[in-house]
């Protein structure tokens, strides 16, 4: 599995859990195309019983359909209320200081409601704090772990948050969460392999939006393998070498940078459907250094020459 616990996210772990007992709702920002896979089951554990305010970020990004069956399926959990959001429009950010307080119950007179802000990296943790305090506050950025160290900020609604740094868990049992992680832009692009991201990210898109895929690329016909979906998309966007090799990194980065940005449409990547069945005990496995071309669902196997 990738590399991708570095020390200040250990760190950021156990402030977490030293700063949870005085902390009245947890803020977890997820991202609304992959609201499973970008849960961290690591904060799950920490926050105990604590009311949970799930806020499905990246609203605009993800396909709406799919999107209200994750509201309707955490507003089915105890002590937990989701709702989606575009963090850039102020309407729909306004709901989220009253929803704090009324999940926070009773608390002291003289003093603010505090709220603790969870997500992993990349997924719009800071950009929702600058749009709630209404200035830049919390650094932002596109690469993941931007947010370093907890930041405490007083907004005027009378609430206190603390940010806390994005944090990835050192392990991920189920393959297909890895590869949409990666696909999503939560791992840095330095720690993938680009073309096996793709190949995954190819597959998907075949199989779950393949009319928005056919649009976005001038397809006549869907072709029948990832392989040649990246070719196709190389031959119309400049990743053609010469004598017509592939350049296959050329036309990953294009496919990738197109999903991430919404070009290719509204896209999720998973379902409440998709969410594996528990299993009570799972085979230690060897840690590899990139994301293992081999997993569930179909996922692309080869790697074309």
């Amino acid at each position: 599995m990738l590399g991708w616990y570095p020390g200040h996210m250990n760190k950021a772990r156990r402030q977490i859990k030293d700063s949870l007992p005085e902390i009245d709702v947890i803020i977890e920002v997820l991202d609304a195309r992959l609201p499973y896979s970008s849960e961290n089951p690591m904060l799950a554990e920490l926050r105990g019983k604590k009311p949970c305010l799930k806020i499905l970020s990246r609203d605009d990004l993800a396909d709406p359909a799919v999107t209200k069956e994750w509201v309707r399926f955490y507003n089915a959990q105890e002590d937990t209320h989701a709702i989606n959001v575009t963090t850039t429009e102020a309407r729909t950010l306004k709901q989220i200081p009253k929803l704090v307080k009324e999940m926070a119950g009773q608390v002291r007179k003289d003093r603010a409601v505090r709220a603790m802000v969870m997500g992993i990296p990349n997924v719009g943790k800071s950009t929702l704090i600058n749009s709630l305090a209404g200035k830049k506050i919390a650094k932002t950025g596109d690469e993941p772990a931007v947010t370093k160290r907890q930041q405490k900020i007083a907004l005027s609604s009378g609430i206190a948050i603390v940010d806390t740094p994005g944090v990835l868990w050192p392990r991920i049992e189920d393959q297909n969460s890895a590869y949409r992680l990666a696909t999503s832009g939560a791992i840095r692009n330095t720690a993938i392999d680009f073309l096996d991201i793709a190949m995954f990210a190819s597959q998907e898109l075949s199989l779950r939006y393949p009319k928005a895929l056919m649009t976005r690329y001038k397809m006549k016909e869907m072709p029948e393998t990832p392989e040649d979906i990246l070719q196709l998309i190389a031959s119309k966007r400049g990743g053609l070498k010469a004598g017509g090799v592939v350049d296959w990194h050329k036309a990953s980065e294009v496919l990738l940078n197109d999903l991430r940005a919404g070009h290719i449409g509204r896209i999720s990547l998973e379902t409440p459907e998709d969410i594996p069945e528990p299993v009570s005990e799972a085979p230690e496995e060897e840690d590899q250094d990139t994301l293992s071309p081999e997993n569930k669902n179909g996922s692309p196997n080869q790697t074309p020459e």
